[in-house]
């Protein structure tokens, strides 16, 4: 039987905007890999009366609800009376979990525990107890008139570490179900034209299914199976990956990859070679993004940001004439800051970036957008031309360091290099 859930979050503060509701995404996270379907994610402001709104809908439409939040102490703290009140359940206080709570106080907090916490050892009558090691608020399942009501904590660590000790192995007793999907990555193509050379197997695939998701800077596509097994559901996949791949070619640069960073830092590894970067208009992001990986330092020999001429001169090496003729963005020099980091690091690669990120035109009157991503390697100096067109800011640097991956991930795999 397919069970439908909805995630109900409960908290004034995540509808005012102070806080993000990343609870939503870690159980829909992990309710997919059950089977479980997610069909409704729905936050209610620390109103009984709202909450008690939002549960007759969500009754009507899911047999299971998880609510996160309004488990505490203090007197908005009312989630768990609103839903005995809304399911008929009386609440029961449970002593041993008073005495835990207790207890939690005295070793962690080393005061004694404040009377008001007394209600969180409330629990709805014959509930399964979800105990809580890093928190004083328990949780707690029960079900009734056929809906399976779930009741976590709000703070993300208390709630992911219940999710994984209690919440999991009670809804895997009750999905016969698994959902797999895959993540094919894919630079180089905008969401609509890969849309286009793809929509007409998308539009008749109902198990698995194929959907496009544009991310900063790029296009992922999500390949989506349900069957009995996780091994049943990976094996409806493979079809689907290699359908993507013999359609968008060489374009695709991973399955289940984090970012074309990750991509370049796991080529580097396998072929025992080192990048140095040197960055103008993104200001160090392509080293940003690159020094987040864990173990980065065995293939990264460190990077120059040059915002100035004269450091593309006197730091990079990058000839005087050549700017005076060129100028500081033109491929002859990205070509040259490719080559002087890599002769200064010693690295076995050099990947360079240099461009009008805007908001204006630069000093020489290169339009907003223009870039040039430079690679100085074994095998030679390429440059990868580009125009971006009068994007924001932001856009141009992380399109720009994203174009810098690919170049050097394009090098490491053998593809054409200076056009995509």
């Amino acid at each position: 039987m397919s069970h439908t859930a909805e995630l109900i979050a409960v908290g004034t503060e995540l509808l005012l905007g102070n806080i993000a509701n990343t609870n939503a995404q870690v159980l829909s996270q992990s309710l997919s890999a059950l089977g479980v379907n997610v069909f409704w994610h729905t936050v209610v402001g620390d109103n009984p009366d709202r909450l008690k709104e939002a549960l007759e809908i969500a009754r009507r439409r899911a047999d299971v609800i998880i609510t996160t939040g309004g488990l505490g102490p203090t007197y908005d703290d009312l989630t768990k009376q609103t839903i005995c009140e809304a399911f008929g359940k009386p609440l029961v206080l449970h002593p041993d979990i008073l005495e835990d709570i207790r207890a939690f106080y005295e070793s962690a907090v080393h005061v004694p525990m404040p009377e008001n916490n007394t209600q969180q050892a409330e629990l709805p009558e014959d509930c399964a107890v979800f105990d809580n090691p890093v928190g004083t608020a328990p949780g707690c399942a029960f079900e009734a008139e056929g809906v399976h009501v779930l009741m976590l904590p709000g703070p993300p660590h208390e709630m992911e570490t219940m999710l994984r000790r209690h919440v999991e192995p009670y809804l895997r007793k009750l999905s016969h179900e698994v959902i797999v999907s895959r993540d094919i990555m894919t630079f180089g193509m905008g969401e609509s034209s890969v849309d286009e050379l793809l929509h007409e197997k998308m539009a008749h695939m109902t198990n698995p299914t194929l959907a496009t998701y544009a991310k900063p800077c790029e296009v992922r596509l999500r390949a989506t199976a349900k069957a009995a097994t996780e091994e049943e559901a990976r094996a409806m996949l493979a079809p689907v990956e290699r359908m993507v791949l013999d359609t968008l070619g060489d374009i695709v640069y991973g399955v289940d990859m984090m970012d074309l960073a990750a991509c370049c830092h796991a080529q580097l590894i396998r072929r025992n070679m080192t990048l140095a970067t040197a960055e103008s208009c993104t200001g160090g992001l392509v080293a940003e993004k690159l020094t987040a990986i864990p173990g980065a330092s065995t293939i990264y020999r460190g990077g120059v940001v040059s915002y100035w001429t004269s450091i593309k001169a006197d730091v990079l090496g990058v000839p005087q004439e050549l700017l005076d003729a060129y100028g500081p963005v033109s491929e002859p020099c990205a070509r040259a800051m490719a080559e002087g980091v890599r002769k200064i690091t010693g690295a076995d690669l050099g990947v360079s970036v240099t461009g009008s990120a805007g908001p204006t035109a630069d000093e020489r009157g290169v339009p907003v957008g223009i870039v040039y991503i430079g690679l100085a390697a074994p095998g030679g100096t390429f440059c990868r031309s580009l125009d971006m067109g009068r994007r924001r800011r932001d856009r141009i640097q992380g399109l720009a360091a994203n174009h810098a991956f690919d170049v050097v991930r394009r090098y490491l795999q053998g593809l054409p290099i200076e056009h995509i």
